[in-house]
This record gives C-alpha cells, sequence and structure tokens, in this order.
C-alpha cells in the first residue's frame, strides 16, 4: 500500500487506521515430485496474483483471479452501512482511489489452493487454483485483513486483522479457526519461529495520522511485539522496542517495528521502523538493540513525515540463505540495496519504484522486490548486489511469496 497519506477524510474513516517473510508453504515428500514451485505476486488494486518462476528469469507462468466472488462481497458490503464506511475509507485513503484486493498469500502443501488476505473484504479466502473458485472464506474480525505468516510445516496460516487488534489463526486446507490471540494497536507482519512453536506479531499503531512529529508519536497508540506460543497461542511476552531505542539515545524514533527477519540461528531480529532510512539488528538473549544502520537518503525524497508511506520510509526485508546478507526495500526512496550483514556496508543501491517488499528467490540467490510504483518485480544478485532482471506484472504489487503449484498448472479459465 505504498501510498501517501490523504490529507481528508471523513471523520469516522479517520478513525480506521489502515496498514500495509515467513517461509515458502512445504510440501510433503511425497507430493514434491509432482509440484512446481513459484513465486506468488499479489496485486493489490487489481485483485490478481501473477504466478512467476521461482528463479532465473522470473518468467510469467500464469494469473490468478483472487476476488473470483467479487460481486457477493460488494452486496454484503453495500448492505451494511459501517461495512460500506470502512470500505470506502481504504479506497480513500493507502489504496488512494483503489481497492485493496491481494495483501498477503501462501500455497497449500499439495499446491492445489493459495490462501490470500484481502484487505476491503476483510476476509482471507481459499482460491482453487484448477478452477478458479473459491474453496472457503474466513471473514476476520472487524473491517480489515493484513499481513499473514505460514507455520513451518504449511499446515497452519495467522492473519492480522489490523482494526481489531486480532490475530486468527487458520487450518490453511478448511479455513477453521485453531485460535487466536491479542496484539497491540494495528497487528501488521507476523512471523513462525523455524521450529513453529512461536508466533511473533508486530503492532505498528495508528500510521494514517498526520500526527507524525516525534513529540506526537505518544498519539499513535500501544506498539509492541507481541510472541505467543503457536499451540496454546497464550502470550508468552511482549517486546517494546521504545526503551531499548531510547537507551541507545533515540528518543526521537518510531517504536513501530516494520517487516522484520531472522537470523538463520534466530539469535537476532533485524527490523525496519516507522520514517527511518534503514534498520536495527535486535540481540534477543540481552533484550537489546546492538547495531543500528542508517542507510543513503534520496536527495529527491522529502523528510517530511507526513509524506511518507504509512509512516514508513523503508519497507521491505530479507536475508540470504546463509545469513551473510540483507536485502532493504527503500520505499520512499526509491531504491533496493544488499547490506553484508558482518559490516553493515550497503552494495550498489538499485533504483526501484516504491519498493513494497523483499524476499528470496527459490534458488536464494537473488532478493526479489515488489515496485509498486512501476508494477513490476525485480531480482538482485544478493553475490553482487547487481540487478538481474524484472518482470511486468500487475497493478500495484506488494507482497510476494514463495509457493507451490501443480507441475503442468496453467491460469484457471475462469
Amino acid at each position: 500500500m505504498p501510498v501517501l497519506k490523504p490529507r481528508h477524510l471523513c471523520a469516522m474513516a479517520a478513525a480506521v487506521v489502515l496498514t500495509g517473510t515467513a517461509p515458502a508453504t512445504v510440501a510433503s515428500a511425497a507430493d514434491t515430485a509432482a509440484l512446481r514451485e513459484v513465486l506468488f505476486v499479489g496485486n493489490n488494486w487489481d485483485g490478481t496474483a501473477d504466478v512467476l518462476k521461482s528463479s532465473g528469469d522470473l518468467a510469467k507462468i500464469g494469473r490468478i483471479n483472487v476476488i473470483p466472488d467479487k460481486d457477493a462481497r460488494m452486496a454484503a458490503i453495500n448492505a451494511d452501512p459501517i461495512k460500506w464506511i470502512y470500505f470506502m475509507a481504504i479506497r480513500n485513503s493507502v489504496g488512494e482511489g483503489h481497492d485493496q484486493f491481494a495483501d498477503d498469500m501462501y500455497s497449500t502443501p499439495d499446491g492445489r489452493s493459495v490462501v490470500v488476505s484481502r484487505p476491503s473484504f476483510a476476509d482471507v479466502v481459499s482460491i482453487d487454483l484448477a478452477s478458479g473458485k473459491v474453496n472457503w472464506r474466513f471473514p476476520v474480525s472487524g473491517y480489515r485483513a493484513d499481513h499473514m505468516a505460514v507455520s513451518p510445516d504449511g499446515t497452519r496460516v495467522a492473519v492480522s486483522a489490523s482494526t481489531a487488534n486480532t490475530v486468527h489463526v487458520l487450518d490453511i486446507n478448511t479455513g477453521k479457526q485453531l485460535g487466536s490471540f491479542a496484539t497491540g494497536d494495528k497487528p501488521h507482519e507476523n512471523i513462525f519461529t523455524k521450529d513453529g512453536k512461536y508466533i511473533y506479531n508486530m503492532a505498528i499503531g495508528d500510521v494514517n495520522t498526520d500526527s507524525d512529529a516525534p513529540w506526537l508519536d505518544w498519539t499513535k497508540g500501544d506498539r509492541h511485539i507481541t510472541v505467543v506460543d503457536a499451540t496454546t497461542y497464550k502470550q508468552v511476552k511482549t517486546i517494546d522496542m521504545r526503551d531499548k531505542l531510547n537507551a541507545i539515545g533515540l528518543t526521537d524514533y518510531s517504536d513501530a517495528v516494520r517487516p522484520a527477519v531472522f537470523s538463520p540461528d534466530e539469535s537476532k531480529l533485524y527490523f525496519q521502523v516507522s520514517f527511518f532510512n534503514g534498520f536495527f539488528e535486535y540481540d534477543l538473549a540481552t533484550d537489546k538493540i546492538t547495531r543500528t544502520k542508517t542507510l543513503p537518503k534520496n536527495p529527491a525524497t522529502s523528510d517530511d513525515r507526513t509524506t511518507m508511506v504509512n509512516d514508513s520510509r523503508h519497507h521491505g526485508l530479507s536475508m540470504s540463505p546463509d545469513g551473510s546478507k540483507l536485502c532493504v526495500a527503500g520505499t520512499m526512496d526509491d531504491y533496493a540495496t544488499v547490506v553484508n550483514r558482518t559490516t553493515l556496508q550497503e552494495g550498489p543501491l538499485v533504483p526501484a519504484s516504491k519498493p513494497y517488499w523483499a524476499t528470496v528467490s527459490g534458488d536464494g540467490k537473488s532478493c526479489v522486490v515488489s515496485e509498486s510504483g512501476a508494477d513490476q518485480v525485480t531480482a538482485i544478485d544478493f553475490a553482487t548486489g547487481q540487478k538481474t532482471v524484472s518482470v511486468p506484472v500487475g497493478d500495484h504489487p506488494q507482497r510476494v511469496r514463495l509457493g507451490h503449484v501443480a507441475a503442468d498448472w496453467t491460469s484457471p479459465s475462469s
């Protein structure tokens, strides 16, 4: 949702705060031979997902309509005045006149379906990849669905219900809710630990207001990381970065944690925060921020916080499989770059138009960023830091996720 915040919202709509890598879905050994690894690219404004080769030239394989039930959903929204107000608030704020139909997505372990969170429809749906029809639909609490995460075994999906301060955990095959948990204000990113035992949720607070000056930071709400047991969905602990930032003298920096990624051994968490052109390294054992990386500013980018994409100057972070490199999407600064994790030295600044997300290619050799301002995805080589290929996709690409389809899959005729 990289769009500039609007200045004019009706009073009720202004109260609606709208925002916005987990491992790829894992197929069982018996099914692997019949599956093909792919990249799913969610095109938020046109309600489609492009399916690309997961590595190499990222050639397009097909496309999925993720809103085949649009008429039914719109009828339900138009019949409910409150739902209609929230729907229009999404369109006229973060959507910049567009509806948000494809935020996040993961395929099922058997490669037969893709599960998609749809912000404007406040739901999660499973789409059959062969027929293009809806298998199941789960309405989230409140009025907007956001980021998701899939468990390491591919059987559960966690979705943020951003206006209800809730995360739902669903059976990826049936859509049945297995549990839920409360979060801080406006839950955003979700991450399963690699052993599947814990879920981390990052609450980013009220990013749609213009109360962006540091002295007004208190108006942004309760922003913290919630860690829950992924079996009982009971809270294990919370992590508030406010005191960690204060401890290193960064009292004017936001503590709203945006995209984040663990080191391979999960001893370190690297994360972005609102308004900051860079990222932090957090040590889980000592509970301290251990390093800060400030990345270059684009001279053409305004430092006016009220012009930044839902408060996020940079939004998108991934790590090479060996843990040696980080890939950063410099959203408002219109570039992406690979950073050496040991030295924190950035590589070439690869021009990109509002890069919104960063993930890792199937072969682990490249970082793949979604250029929401150019309707394309771009691969950057982790070894050289140089761009290798750009591929056109649909309108306003956001999340890019690895997944699987049947080896002989083609786009549904519907």
